[in-house]
């Protein structure tokens, strides 16, 4: 078996091959160039040497990381949301520049990139976090030797494995106890929890909701923007902008019963349902208010995001097709709402291996 990120096996004959990509046949198949060793190390050197004849690159000469990183965020500027630029931004700001800004470009190799990576982790920041540093780094790269023609130097990195912490929930029990003190304790605050319990609404999603966004003739929410915090060249901006992807613009059914609460509540239609205003609430204030309903209801605490799993969690319990859920969750595919969102309880598995006969 080839190890990750490279392209070398061992054959029948107990030789070791390593494969180069070298072009694409008329019928669009990728082609190789091959190289034999009798060992992997040996295999391993003979393709490197091989990638570096192959391969003919323009010098970056004194051009320093920071001057083709600024050139690479105003190519995307324009190109993405304010939020994402932003992010890039950060990422590149606090990580990236402070240890490799001052370095000229052609200096950089895949290990010092390891090194980087080993150092991150070390210093207590997840593997997924890490992970999303080096993928900006990664994109500049590209950019730079799409237009430049230089060396890609992140071309062989491998990003760290990051393992997916699931995610905690509130049992049904639970879930029970705080839809009786929502209910018994009625407000704005307490009709968005419920309805991104009910509905599966992210918390951006649920602070960037307005009166306008309720057809209560059709008895359908239409979300139309998302508000986050973000880091911005001059401090920190609160944004109201359209939902990171098309998918995420998507409009959800209302349940009966949360149409009739909702009727409690209606307001003018450019207000939001949250501050009851014209200027939205911020998520991290959504947030707070959450970890204080479930003190004072007497539940664990849990993240305000963990309703949108507990929605998707009911909704298969309940035979939702999967489709169907994905597009109500505004999932761009069917298997990130598997993999991400559908969670099964202890209970469920009793109940599921109790269907189980014994074989006569």
């Amino acid at each position: 078996m080839a190890r990750r990120g490279e392209n070398i096996y061992k054959r029948k004959d107990g030789r070791y091959e390593g494969r180069y990509p070298v072009g694409y046949t008329p019928d669009g198949k990728r082609k190789y160039c091959s190289v034999y060793a009798k060992n992997y190390q040996e295999a391993k050197e003979k393709l490197i040497r091989l990638k570096t004849e192959k391969q003919h690159f323009r010098s970056s000469g004194t051009l320093t990381v920071r001057t083709l990183f600024e050139e690479w965020l105003c190519s995307v500027r324009l190109r993405v949301k304010t939020s994402t630029y932003a992010n890039y931004r950060m990422k590149a700001e606090k990580h990236i520049l402070p240890k490799f800004g001052g370095l000229r470009y052609e200096t950089l190799s895949a290990s010092m990139i390891q090194d980087f990576i080993q150092k991150k982790i070390s210093s207590g920041l997840s593997a997924k976090y890490v992970s999303d540093i080096v993928i900006v780094f990664k994109t500049m790269a590209k950019y730079i030797s799409r237009v430049h023609g230089f060396r890609n130097p992140l071309a062989d990195v491998i990003l760290p494995k990051s393992q997916r912490k699931e995610m905690r929930l509130l049992s049904e029990k639970q879930q029970n106890q705080l839809c009786s003190y929502l209910i018994r304790n009625q407000n704005p605050t307490s009709l968005c929890i419920l309805i991104s319990m009910h509905m599966g609404l992210r918390i951006g999603e649920i602070c960037g909701l307005q009166w306008s966004d309720i057809d209560f003739e059709k008895q359908i929410l239409t979300v139309r923007r998302t508000v986050q915090r973000v880091q911005t060249e001059t401090g920190t901006e609160l944004l109201t902008d359209a939902p990171k992807t098309r998918s995420s613009q998507r409009s959800v059914p209302i349940p009966d019963f949360m149409m009739n609460l909702l009727k409690k509540f209606r307001n003018q239609d450019n207000v939001y349902l949250l501050s009851g205003t014209e200027h939205p609430t911020e998520p991290r204030t959504l947030q707070r208010r959450f970890k204080a309903v479930l003190k004072k209801a007497s539940l664990p605490s849990v993240n305000y995001h963990s309703l949108r799993h507990i929605f998707a969690t009911n909704c298969v319990k309940a035979n939702f097709d999967v489709k169907t859920l994905s597009e109500i969750l505004g999932h761009a595919s069917v298997e990130t709402t598997l993999k991400l969102y559908v969670h099964s309880s202890m209970e469920r598995k009793i109940e599921c291996m109790n269907k189980l006969k014994l074989a006569a």
